[in-house]
């Protein structure tokens, strides 16, 4: 029985060590941070979070993530996440989810999680990849509009170029007519001298 005891002051321990590592490394992270029970309730989260999500800790520390903020995060694809994914996998990387947040509005997130054995406490990762997103979009929509701009190109110089070409044989027709009217006054004028007329 006392072994029990013992074994359990251990395992307080180990759970207190633990939990100041995480405290400590979320704490000191640029990205927003919660740490969750098992039962998935908040155990703590980093000021990160409280920022970017207008939340504060009073409102934040002892409730199931799905019902933060008025159920903000009561996101399905992050259920499937966490009561899925999480449990078989103990991790998750780079996964996307889109939420519109009241008050906040839209945010695109990258989720990242692990599941620690020693505690079986999770910690989750989110990377606000909102305007990086936007970016991509608009230089995709760029890109596809100078994609566009250069087939309508292709097809009008298409259209084109014939009119180019009929141009240019005008433009070579006329060359030559110029020319040779410019070598028969010569010649007329040759002539002329030849023949003794004089000038008008």
């Amino acid at each position: 029985m006392e072994n029990n005891k013992f074994h359990e002051i251990d395992n307080a321990a180990e759970r207190e060590i633990a939990w100041h590592y995480i405290k400590t490394f979320s704490d000191t992270a640029r990205e927003p941070f919660i740490i969750l029970s098992p039962d998935l309730k908040v155990i703590g989260a980093n000021e990160s979070f409280y920022k970017n999500f207008l939340v504060t800790e009073k409102n934040t520390v002892d409730k199931f993530i799905y019902d933060l903020g008025d159920g903000q995060w009561n996101i399905p694809a992050l259920r499937v996440l966490l009561e899925n994914i999480l449990p078989e996998k103990k991790v998750f990387n780079d996964f996307t989810v889109t939420h519109e947040f009241p008050g906040i509005g839209k945010k695109v997130m990258l989720l990242n999680a692990r599941q620690l054995d020693s505690t079986k406490q999770i910690l989750l990762a989110i990377e606000d990849i909102t305007l990086k997103k936007a970016i991509e979009e608009k230089l995709a929509a760029y890109v596809s509009g100078l994609e566009t701009a250069t087939d309508e190109n292709k097809k009008l110089m298409l259209r084109l170029n014939p009119c180019v070409d009929e141009l240019l044989s005008l433009t070579k027709a006329t060359v030559w007519r110029e020319t040779r009217i410019n070598e028969l006054k010569a010649e007329i004028v040759k002539l002329r001298k030849e023949q003794g007329f004089k000038k008008n």
